[in-house]
C-alpha cells in the first residue's frame, strides 16, 4: 500500500522500554519503573466519585468542541490562584490531552514546510508531531550553562515558531520570569510564534513555576491534567490562546476530535477541587527527589541536571557508555530497573545520557536506587 513520508517518524523509545519491562514482569521478574513519566497514583478520589455519579445519571455524549463551560471557567480560576493572572475563560480550550493541543496548535499556527524551534534535549513528540504535519523541527542545542533551556539569544533566523517547556522533560529545569520575558521579547522582535508547554506546573520543589501568561498574552500555553492532577490515562488537557485564535482552533477541534472525552471532563472538573490530595502527592515526589539526588551519585550517576520540577533526573553517562540504549538494556536485564535512553530527547548527544523518573512510590525509588548501586558496584 502506498504510504506517506509524514509517517516516517522515530519511535517513542520510552514506550519500547515500557514494553520490554512489561515482558520481563510477565515472565515473573520484579521490575522497578523509572522509565515512564507517569504518576504512580490514581486520579483524585473526588474525581473518580464524580464520574461514577455522572455515569449513573447521564449518557455522557458529545460536549461542545471547546469543552464544558464550567471546566473552562475552573481552569481560568486556577490561573488566578496559581499565578495571579486574570484569564477570560473563553480563551481556554479543553483538549484530549496535551497531545491534541500540540496537534491543534501546530496545525492552526504553521503552514507545511515552516520551521519551529525547540530545545534539545526535549520532549520527543514535539519533533515527531511536527514531522507528521510536514513542519520542520529545528533543534537548539542547550547546555548546562543555560540549565538545558533555550534562551532568547539562541533564536536562529527563519523560525516561524518556538516551543519551550518549563519544567522541562527530561531535565526538570525551569525558566524563571526573566528568562521567559527574554524569550517572549525575542520571539516578538523576530515575528516568531511562542508556545509554552507547562504540563509539569504544580510539580515544583523550591520556587514555583512561572507561566508565560505572566509575561505576555501573545503566547499559546499548553497544559494537562496528566501530571500534577495524576490523570495520564484520562487524556484530558487544555490550551490557552489569544482571543483571535479561539474560533480558528474551535473549527479544527470540531473536525479533528469533535470534543474532548466527556467522562474525563467531568473527572477533571472535580479534580480542580482536590488540591490537598494532590499536594500530598507532590510531597512524595519531593522525598523521592531527595533520595534520587542523594542516591544516584552513589550508584554511578554523579553528573545530573539540576531538577527544579517535574519528576525526572537527566544524567550524563558518557563515562559509562557510548550507547545509552545498550546501557538501559543492561540495567533492565541485570538490575531489574527500567530507565529511558537519552536518544528519545536528543538524537545526537542522547547516546550518552539517561533519564530517570521518580514518579512512583517512595519504596520503589529506594529499592530502585539499591538495585542500581548493586549493579554499579558489581560492574566494577
Amino acid at each position: 500500500m502506498r504510504v506517506s513520508s509524514r509517517g516516517d517518524v522515530d519511535p517513542f523509545i520510552v514506550m519500547d522500554v515500557m514494553e520490554k519491562a512489561r515482558q520481563a514482569e510477565a515472565a515473573g521478574r520484579s521490575i522497578i519503573h523509572m522509565e515512564v513519566g507517569q504518576p504512580g497514583t490514581p486520579a483524585p478520589v473526588a474525581a473518580r466519585e464524580a464520574l461514577a455519579t455522572a455515569m449513573s445519571q447521564d449518557a455522557l455524549g458529545y460536549t461542545v468542541a471547546l469543552g464544558l463551560p464550567e471546566l473552562r471557567a475552573g481552569i481560568a480560576k486556577l490561573y488566578k490562584t496559581w499565578y495571579g493572572v486574570d484569564l477570560n475563560p473563553e480563551r481556554v480550550i479543553v483538549t484530549a490531552g496535551s497531545s491534541a493541543a500540540f496537534v491543534l496548535a501546530f496545525t492552526a499556527l504553521f503552514d507545511a514546510g515552516e520551521k519551529v524551534g525547540l530545545g534539545l534535549p526535549g520532549y520527543p513528540s514535539y519533533r515527531h508531531i511536527m514531522k507528521a504535519l510536514s513542519l520542520e523541527p529545528v533543534g537548539m542545542q542547550t547546555t548546562e550553562a543555560t540549565r538545558f533551556q533555550p534562551t532568547g539569544a539562541m533564536l536562529p533566523e527563519g523560525l516561524s515558531g518556538l516551543i519551550v517547556a518549563s519544567p522541562g522533560n527530561p531535565t526538570g529545569t525551569m525558566l524563571g520570569h526573566a528568562e521567559l520575558t527574554e524569550i517572549a521579547e525575542g520571539c516578538a522582535a523576530k515575528g516568531i510564534t511562542f508556545i509554552s508547554d507547562e504540563i509539569y506546573h504544580g510539580l515544583h520543589y523550591e520556587g514555583r513555576g512561572v507561566s508565560a501568561l505572566e509575561v505576555t498574552d501573545d503566547v499559546v500555553v499548553i497544559n494537562s491534567f496528566s501530571k500534577y492532577f495524576s490523570m495520564t490515562g484520562w487524556r484530558i488537557g487544555w490550551m490557552v490562546v489569544p482571543e483571535d485564535l479561539v474560533r480558528r482552533i474551535e473549527r479544527l477541534a470540531q473536525n479533528m476530535f469533535i470534543c474532548p472525552p466527556h467522562a474525563s471532563q467531568i473527572a477533571a472538573l472535580a479534580a480542580l477541587d482536590c488540591i490537598e490530595e494532590l499536594e500530598a502527592n507532590r510531597a512524595v515526589y519531593a522525598e523521592n527527589r531527595r533520595l534520587m539526588l542523594e542516591g544516584l551519585p552513589k550508584a554511578g550517576f554523579p553528573k545530573i541536571a539540576p531538577p527544579d520540577g517535574a519528576f525526572f533526573i537527566y544524567a550524563d553517562v558518557s563515562d559509562l557508555t557510548e550507547d545509552s540504549r545498550e546501557l538501559a538494556a543492561e540495567i533492565l536485564e541485570i538490575a531489574g530497573v527500567a530507565v529511558t535512553p537519552g536518544l528519545d530527547f536528543d538524537p545526537g548527544r542522547g547516546l550518552q545520557t539517561l533519564r530517570f523518573s521518580y514518579a512512583r512510590a517512595t519504596e520503589d525509588i529506594s529499592e530502585g536506587l539499591a538495585r542500581l548501586k548493586a549493579w554499579f558496584d558489581a560492574r566494577g
